[in-house]
């Protein structure tokens, strides 16, 4: 019996996510795990910033006109919505940790925007401009897990692993478990029929790790090699 895929992520990212598997010809349920909710911030701030370092592309909008100023962003869906927004953009590779040597030796006045919950502390000045609230399985997400098919579940973080563990308690679905990093596969609380860990945390390396679910390749928790690239 073919796997579908359910995604978790915000509605504009698992678009993404899902065009890129779209060669797998998997029936797809989009059931976002966390709401994006803009928070009052110093916008007169973040416009006085000598330039900005964006981890998710939910912090762009928060940011206001680029006015050419310059934009470190995680990867290249970040980099492409603060290009739209008019910042002078240099593209990181597609995950917080590895985009570290980008921000050595930075000067003062520069500013991260980032959401309530972070999974990864920079050495950047820090301001909260949006929450992610956890939200409920939509029905036709609960109707997925209480079906006989498989299941692929993409996780991109530790925070969502745990989100979603609540979801699948009931789970009658067999669920093959595709994970961004160790810490997003030890966050999950129940036994997958099927795991993997992607070599490389960003949405390449989770293309791969689906890619290889989908070609029901034998189980067990493994590792899939993954080209670079990500969000």
């Amino acid at each position: 019996m073919p796997p579908s895929l359910l995604l978790t992520r915000p509605e504009d990212a698992s678009r993404r996510f899902a065009a890129g598997l779209a060669h797998l010809h998997l029936p797809v349920v989009i059931s976002p795990v966390l709401r994006i909710v803009p928070v009052a911030h110093d916008k007169a701030g973040i416009a006085a910033a000598t330039g900005l370092v964006f981890t998710s592309v939910n912090a762009v909008p928060a940011a206001g006109a680029g006015r050419g100023r310059p934009a470190i962003c995680v990867g290249p869906a970040t980099a492409e919505a603060a290009r739209k927004a008019g910042f002078s953009v240099t593209e990181g590779p597609g995950d917080a940790a590895r985009m570290l040597p980008l921000l050595a030796g930075l000067g003062p006045g520069w500013l991260h925007p980032h959401g309530r919950h972070i999974a990864k502390d920079l050495p950047v000045s820090g301001i909260v401009v949006y929450d992610q609230l956890p939200e409920l399985p939509s029905p036709q997400a609960v109707e997925l897990l209480a079906g006989a098919a498989p299941v692929i579940v993409p996780i991109f973080s530790p925070r969502s692993a745990a989100l979603v563990s609540d979801w699948v308690r009931a789970a009658r679905a067999p669920l093959w478990l595709a994970t961004i990093s160790a810490a997003a596969q030890a966050a999950w609380r129940h036994e997958p029929a099927r795991s993997v860990i992607a070599l490389t945390p960003d949405a390449a390396g989770m293309r791969v790790a689906v890619e290889s679910l989908a070609a029901e390749e034998p189980g067990g928790q493994r590792r899939v090699e993954a080209p670079s690239g990500g969000d």
